[in-house]
């Protein structure tokens, strides 16, 4: 006897809720509700009110900030406890990936114990898997261990599209650093345009200095990529920099 389709149902994280509803009225997926409430002394109250059990789940978060993080394993962790057939937590953005290795003795590597925090989440009835969008760091799905499953997406596609909606027809792709100019030479060379890039010192962790350019914009649009913003300081002076070029 063939058993029934499972239901796929789509959880969020507080901060990514917005995300949840395109997405249920994108697939036609159920929106999993939690209700929330935080005590007079910052506690959390988290409760699952959605019936899951035997369902496939999505669980939507992003490793933002340790508040965030732990919001993705204290949901995890309660979706599978109502016996749900298989867990996918959806990770658009992972946090922590300036520190995907030690520089210096000492360093915690955050974004290794981020995943080894993840990792430790009990397995669901059909196992788990972790998903992951354009990592700053390619090696940061090898930190996950255990039976949990990590995926790691390219978004190349739609940036391709985004890039050529805002460059137009004849444009040059610039890169903030020479870190991601491997990756912003692909995307030119997909696009059929010129690449620029520029070289930059890091003063501390808000500012930077632009010390070359290789570039020729002269009297043409620049359509600047950079896959990891903090502050935007990086993305002000590359423009300034091929500005004054």
């Amino acid at each position: 006897m063939r058993s029934p389709k499972r239901e796929n149902i789509v959880f969020a994280t507080e901060r990514y809720a917005y995300l949840q509803d395109e997405i249920c009225l994108r697939d036609n997926f159920e929106a999993g509700e939690v209700t929330r409430k935080t005590f007079p002394d910052g506690e959390r109250y988290l409760r699952v009110a959605t019936e899951c059990a035997g369902c496939d789940v999505i669980l939507l978060g992003g490793t933002v900030n340790a508040r965030d993080t732990l919001e993705i394993y204290d949901l995890a962790c309660a979706l599978v406890h109502h016996g749900i057939h298989t867990l996918t937590i959806a990770i658009p953005w992972f946090g922590y990936q300036t520190m995907e290795r030690a520089v210096k003795p000492g360093e915690v590597v955050i974004a290794k114990t981020r995943a080894r925090l993840l990792s430790s989440i009990p397995i669901a009835g059909s196992g788990n898997r972790v998903v992951m969008v354009d990592l700053h760091a390619e090696g940061i799905p090898h930190y996950f261990s255990g039976s949990i499953r990590p995926v790691h997406l390219y978004a190349k596609p739609l940036v391709l599209s985004m890039i050529k909606d805002l460059g137009g027809e004849d444009f040059v792709l610039g890169a903030t650093d020479a870190g991601r100019a491997k990756w912003v030479e692909s995307l030119a060379n997909d696009l059929g345009v010129d690449a620029a890039f520029i070289l930059k010192r890091r003063i501390d962790g808000s500012h930077t200095e632009v010390t070359a350019l290789a570039a020729d914009v002269q009297g043409r649009n620049v359509v600047i990529y950079d896959d990891m913003i903090r502050t935007g300081g990086s993305l002000v002076s590359a423009a300034n920099s091929f500005d004054d070029r």
